[in-house]
């Protein structure tokens, strides 16, 4: 199916997302041949270089001549956040628009993906402040329960919203009150209405529970038996520790403790796939909360990827058609 892009009156962009482990990467190759598109990865993981396995990272010979982006872009040693992929995403977006192709982003990271599509600033976000110097410090000295508890007074919607253990948004929330005044709950919801500049679709790739749940297990399985416990070893070795960002992520963190002594093999991959089960649950809610959201729920297309393929190009096809984007 053929797609005329020179003729529109926003840019094009394609959203492909869904929990961990739901089948997003092989239908992204599927969607990025069918429209012309090149893929952005939204994913906090795959950016770092090394980091395979855990991450579950298409490699090079897997991606049938589909350009990728934001793909070991960055050492581990080094941070990433969603102001840093907000940027990059966007130079990525400007080059592929240049080629004549659409972006395709793809991954399970939704703030990543609501930061692009509503255009989110975070310019008050930028370097590091005296307030989240101090309560990082406070963190230190009286924990993350004593810091959460502090937001539920500033900002009770927030607190809700974040988990105690996220220091890093307690933080940032609790620093964002302190810089304006504003809960930043409120400054969320302002951003999520804004308007897109982009003319774009959203799909959310989701499945039954059992068999999500089930395919999380049978993942983590395989992650180990292809050198997951090697690669974080192999990590901790060059001096990365449970502090960095690049260690935080789901099959890297719980394998420090087994690496360290102070757990069995099995019980590090057991809390990494309980862990990874609670991470898909939370991922589903988080796109619950979205607008403009299109479920695409495999069991309701007998779990047939063409089919699926099929139903998302009719609908961009409207996309383009219907919203009258097209001159």
């Amino acid at each position: 199916m053929s797609f005329d892009y020179g003729k529109l009156k926003k840019k094009p962009v394609l959203v492909l997302t869904g929990p961990t482990a739901v089948g997003k990467t092989a239908l992204s190759l599927k969607l990025a041949a069918a429209v012309n598109g090149a893929v952005i990865s939204a994913d906090s993981m795959q950016v770092y270089r090394g980091m395979d396995i855990g991450s579950a990272k298409i490699l090079p010979e897997e991606r049938q001549g589909i350009p990728h982006y934001l793909i070991d872009v960055l050492d581990p040693e080094e941070d990433f956040n969603v102001a840093l992929f907000k940027s990059m995403a966007l130079r990525a977006m400007q080059e592929i628009w240049k080629n004549g192709q659409v972006p395709i982003i793809t991954g399970g990271t939704g703030f990543y993906i609501q930061a692009v599509l509503r255009d989110i600033d975070f310019s008050e976000s930028e370097g590091k402040s005296d307030i989240r110097s101090a309560y990082e410090k406070l963190a230190e000295e009286r924990g993350p329960q004593a810091l959460h508890a502090i937001l539920a007074e500033k900002d009770p919607e927030a607190a809700r919203e974040i988990h105690p253990n996220n220091l890093k948004r307690v933080i940032r929330a609790l620093e964002f009150y302190d810089q304006t005044g504003t809960p930043i709950s409120r400054h969320n919801e302002e951003q999520r209405a804004k308007d897109s500049p982009y003319c774009y679709l959203y799909f959310v790739l989701n499945d039954e529970r059992k068999r999500l749940y089930d395919r999380i297990d049978r993942r983590v399985d395989q992650m180990i038996g292809a050198g997951l416990v090697d690669e974080v070893r192999s990590l901790k070795a060059r001096g990365l520790t449970e502090n960095n960002v690049s260690m935080k992520g789901l099959g890297y963190k719980e394998l420090f403790p087994y690496l360290d002594g102070k757990c069995t093999l099995s019980e590090a991959v057991e809390i990494i796939k309980r862990d990874t089960r609670h991470f898909a649950k939370r991922q589903i809610t988080w796109f619950k909360r979205e607008s403009g959201i299109i479920w695409i729920n495999k069991n309701e297309f007998n779990y047939e990827d063409d089919a699926i393929l099929n139903y998302m190009l009719t609908l961009w096809r409207e996309k383009l058609n219907e919203d009258k984007q097209i001159l």
